[in-house]
């Protein structure tokens, strides 16, 4: 048995209360708040919510997996609460793939635009990879309009996992990410392929000129970052303007990073997690130019859906991150400080099933959307 393994063996077995937040700091104490936190089911009919954003009317976009989007009311009085909106593209519902997460416009209120990724078959190769779109929406007869790819992931792959699709914005600019598509031994770490990586453009769709590796040869010049695995969390964190992100390990190894410019994140060639079927896949957890987890879950917790806190409906968590654990059936409040996690709380224990994706909405109301349950709300009588 070699020290890496012998490691993985000690985080196993203490995992109840532990989890390790890098190589280079003590362990983090996984804390668990017992609250009985009141939730209400408000739409129980979608399936897999993979994505959600609030109108600015209160009402909310909802992405089924399978390639429906819902516009969705709490108010019964307009005789129904689910409204399926036409005009989407092909959806290539395969696996982890279909119409994955969806965001509003930063000027929303005045031009009516959204963005939503989704798994596409256009371009060369069989099978699908990730694309964002940018189409207008037309409430009053619920459909979409003016639809425009933004940017398609090439190298399309038979294989149904690892799509990513996450989205944030930070001032002038939408990230997004793709994962490496099932192919971890070309795409992560080769800049001038899509896959495993976290992507930058401006808000219409052209990539900045500052981007890392716009002015070199071959490489893909929307990515930002690179040595991804399955990226399916990512926020802008308060007014530092941070991207923090967290992706799927192997077996143990789920990571929380702090997103910068041009930096590799080390997928496959550093991680903290070996292969399903208990074999290792890599020797080493660090290595030069490639960048430290700021936390990382042994056994995984398959991490899903990211928000930052600053609604004052839940003070005791404001200027924190909350996200889902499909795994464990929980959410997890992450408190961050001067770029560390310092601290995690496992909250919502008995929500009863897969946290897909949770938001904080402009009303102020946390939603968190539970794989074959629905859409919640978590109430304010805290």
């Amino acid at each position: 048995m070699n020290f890496r393994q012998a490691t993985l063996l000690v985080a196993i077995s203490v995992f109840a209360i532990t989890t390790t937040s890098c190589a280079q700091t003590d362990s983090i104490t996984i804390l668990e708040d017992k609250t009985s936190y009141k939730t209400q089911l408000l739409w129980p009919d979608i399936i897999i919510p993979w994505g959600m954003t609030q109108l600015p009317d209160g009402r909310m976009l909802a992405t089924e997996r399978e390639g429906k989007l819902w516009l969705l009311s709490a108010d019964k009085t307009e005789g129904k609460t689910s409204i399926e909106i036409t005009g989407l593209p092909e959806i290539h519902a395969n696996g982890q793939g279909g119409l994955l997460d969806i965001a509003l416009h930063p000027d929303f209120a005045a031009n009516n635009l959204i963005y939503f990724t989704y798994a596409s078959k256009a371009g060369n190769g069989s099978g699908s990879n990730t694309a964002l779109m940018l189409a207008k929406l037309d409430t009053k007869n619920h459909k979409l309009t003016e639809q425009k790819v933004l940017y398609k992931g090439e190298e399309n792959s038979d294989k149904g996992n690892h799509y990513g699709g996450r989205i944030t914005f930070s001032g002038e600019h939408i990230y997004f990410s793709i994962g490496d598509r099932g192919n971890r031994d070309k795409n992560p770490q080769d800049i001038t392929r899509d896959g495993g990586k976290i992507y930058r453009l401006n808000l219409d769709g052209s990539i900045p000129k500052d981007n890392p590796f716009y002015n070199q040869k071959s490489a893909k010049q929307a990515i930002y970052s690179y040595g991804h695995r399955n990226p399916q969390g990512l926020i802008t964190f308060g007014d530092t303007k941070q991207i923090w992100s967290h992706e799927h390990g192997p077996q143990g190894g789920d990571e929380v990073n702090l997103i910068e410019s041009g930096k590799n994140y080390g997928w496959p060639v550093i991680s903290y997690g070996i292969n399903y079927n208990g074999t290792s896949f890599t020797d080493i957890t660090e290595k030069a130019g490639m960048e430290q987890p700021k936390l990382y879950w042994d056994p995984s917790i398959a991490p899903s859906g990211m928000t930052y806190i600053t609604s004052d409906k839940y003070p005791q968590w404001q200027g924190k991150v909350l996200l889902g654990s499909m795994k464990f059936t929980h959410v997890v409040l992450l408190d961050i400080d001067k770029g560390k996690v310092v601290k995690q709380t496992k909250l919502l224990a008995d929500i009863g099933g897969r946290v897909r994706s949770i938001i904080q909405g402009n009303d102020g109301y946390i939603y968190v959307g539970v794989d074959g349950k629905g859409i919640l709300r978590v109430e304010t009588d805290l």
